[in-house]
């Protein structure tokens, strides 16, 4: 088989995990979306994917990723959490990873409320600030996930012509 066509798979294979990882806290999707394009780049010696493209989808990418960090927190900040909510969503998101997505997607909520009452022994102000969180970093995560098929999308008009 041809090497390019191993690299082709290759760029194929960063692009889906990528895409699975803007779902999967444990995988940098929108890097590695951004890595698989970069790869199809090169393949291609940047022919049909030149620098404006790649530049558009670096930001693109950027975006993505300042997004999902501030979504959170502007979350968590407008019910006024306290700095163990965000601890604890962090701490909810690493132990959800283990428990599978519904951990994934549930834990960060659990983690934050527990992280806010220990700071305040409010129960109200926990689920309040649990669940201000975990919209935050749904809406977050739907972002990057929209983002990453945006990168996709260019990339591959970018290809088909």
């Amino acid at each position: 088989m041809d090497a390019s066509i191993w690299l082709w798979l290759l760029c194929a294979a960063l692009i889906l995990v990528g895409l699975a990882g803007t779902v999967l806290p444990a995988l940098p999707g929108t890097a590695l979306v951004l890595a698989g394009i970069l790869l199809g780049a090169w393949i291609d010696d940047f022919t049909r994917v030149g620098g404006l493209t790649l530049t558009l989808v670096a930001a693109i990418a950027v975006l993505a990723w300042t997004l999902d960090y501030v979504a959170a927190l502007m979350g968590a900040r407008k019910v006024g959490a306290s700095k163990q909510a965000l601890l604890g969503a962090a701490l909810g998101t690493v132990v959800g990873l283990f428990m599978g997505l519904v951990g994934v997607l549930f834990m960060p909520l659990v983690g934050a409320a527990v992280g806010e009452y220990l700071a305040r022994r409010d129960h109200r102000q926990a689920v309040k600030v649990g669940t201000a969180t975990w919209l935050g970093m749904m809406l977050g995560m739907i972002a990057k996930v929209v983002l990453a098929f945006v990168m996709v999308g260019v990339f591959a008009v970018a290809l088909a012509f």
